[in-house]
């Protein structure tokens, strides 16, 4: 921290780096920092819960994995969500990691360097998860590219892939070394069904095996995110993951902003829900730390929730329609990924502004005893909520034919 004078003052001038808050990774690291002991535990409490009556534990994780935090330069955490003994049960222990990263080399560069970089910047983190023993793992949306979508130039499509594509025979290879199951976020491109560009989580299985994928539901278009000019909203419903470590699904990016999606994952089983992301902070960040945990309370299972990080600048400037100058970068991506539980505790979030990797392990009978105890599944009147929704939905499509009679005559 530096000083210096002005107009007869002192004030303090923080040496900041780009992204963080005055100059710290996060939220909780500003407030540890410059709260009492006391007082931020109570502020903690409030602001992340409690798990199981208690302050959420760390984990000790194997100097491997600290080691490779040091040398690569990523934020590392560990949290341990419990649940009650159960006379029945057993514990149903899983260890699951988020993976948050900035891309690797300028946007400028050939796309196939750009893409090696990236693979090359996750190994050593993806090494580490795998040394920790992390079980299930889930990558940031289109991981192994920049986030160009909303520049609308259609060179960038060359970097799709199909389902079993590059970045899939990549992560196969870790998911085998580290019986691993691993969530891949990509742009596929389909080439059964017309080279149709999509959205995709791909889930690689503990044995390098295709699980199966989904696509994207909802596409955003708002800002600069008019994702549309290269993929329309996914084919695959509300897909639940049956893995050898639990029940999975993937609400991908956008997604978190409709309740009913995160819904229908949790009606179809889910225990654990990943929402890989990339946002920036001028749009989205005050809705970050709500609306994954809301729906982690709401649906009775974990989320998952990750953020890229760093600022990705283009070669060509850009509009987004709304009266604004044009420019060359989204904002900055703001990290901040972290996990919810279903009794309404969450982690510490990630790093603002350095890649990191999260981990927790969560007994996920959990899930089962939040259900029990809230009655949510018991006391919700879906039958009302589909009515009303069937409802309205004639009502659109009956406005829409009528809009297009009108155009006729």
């Amino acid at each position: 921290m530096e000083k210096i004078e002005e107009n007869g003052s002192t004030e303090e001038k923080l040496s900041l780096e780009e992204g963080s808050i005055c100059g710290y990774n996060s939220l909780q690291h500003l407030l540890s920092e410059n709260l009492k002991p006391q007082l931020y535990q109570e502020v903690s409490r409030l602001l992340l819960g409690l798990n199981c009556g208690k302050t959420l534990e760390t984990i000790a994780l194997p100097e491997s994995a600290k080691s490779l935090s040091s040398k690569h330069d990523f934020d590392l955490q560990a949290f341990k969500f419990s649940a009650d003994k159960e006379v029945l049960r057993e514990p149903r222990v899983v260890r699951v990691g988020l993976i948050q990263n900035s891309i690797a080399l300028p946007t400028t560069a050939p796309f196939s360097d750009q893409k090696k970089a990236i693979f090359e910047k996750l190994g050593p983190i993806i090494d580490a998860a795998g040394a920790s023993g992390v079980n299930i793992l889930c990558l940031q949306e289109a991981w192994m590219m920049p986030f160009a979508f909303c520049t609308r130039e259609k060179s960038w499509c060359e970097l799709a892939e199909p389902v079993n594509g590059e970045s899939t025979k990549f992560l196969q290879e870790f998911a085998c070394k580290y019986n691993m199951v691993i969530v891949s976020p990509i742009l596929e491109r389909d080439i059964n069904h017309g080279e149709t560009l999509w959205n995709t989580a791909v889930i690689i299985g503990n044995n390098g095996n295709i699980i199966g994928k989904h696509r994207k539901n909802h596409i955003p278009r708002v800002g600069d995110f008019n994702e549309s000019t290269y993929y329309m909203e996914g084919n695959t419903g509300h897909p639940v993951f049956e893995t050898a470590y639990g029940k999975i699904a993937v609400n991908i990016c956008y997604g978190r902003h409709h309740p009913l999606n995160w819904l229908a994952f949790g009606l179809n089983g889910a225990e654990i829900v990943f929402n890989p992301s990339a946002t920036v902070g001028e749009l989205s960040e005050p809705l970050w730390p709500i609306e994954a945990r809301n729906a982690a309370i709401a649906n009775s299972y974990f989320v998952g929730s990750i953020n890229r990080v760093g600022a990705e600048i283009f070669p060509n400037p850009f509009t987004s329609g709304d009266g604004k100058p044009q420019h060359s970068d989204f904002g900055h991506f703001y990290g901040s990924s972290y996990f919810s539980a279903p009794d309404a505790s969450c982690t510490p979030s990630l790093s603002r502004h350095k890649d990191g990797l999260m981990i927790s392990d969560m007994d996920l009978n959990l899930c089962r005893q939040t259900k029990d105890k809230w009655g949510f599944r018991m006391t919700a009147r879906y039958e009302l909520y589909a009515d009303i929704s069937l409802l309205k939905f004639q009502e659109r499509e009956v406005g829409r034919s009528m809009r297009g009679f009108i155009v006729q005559c």
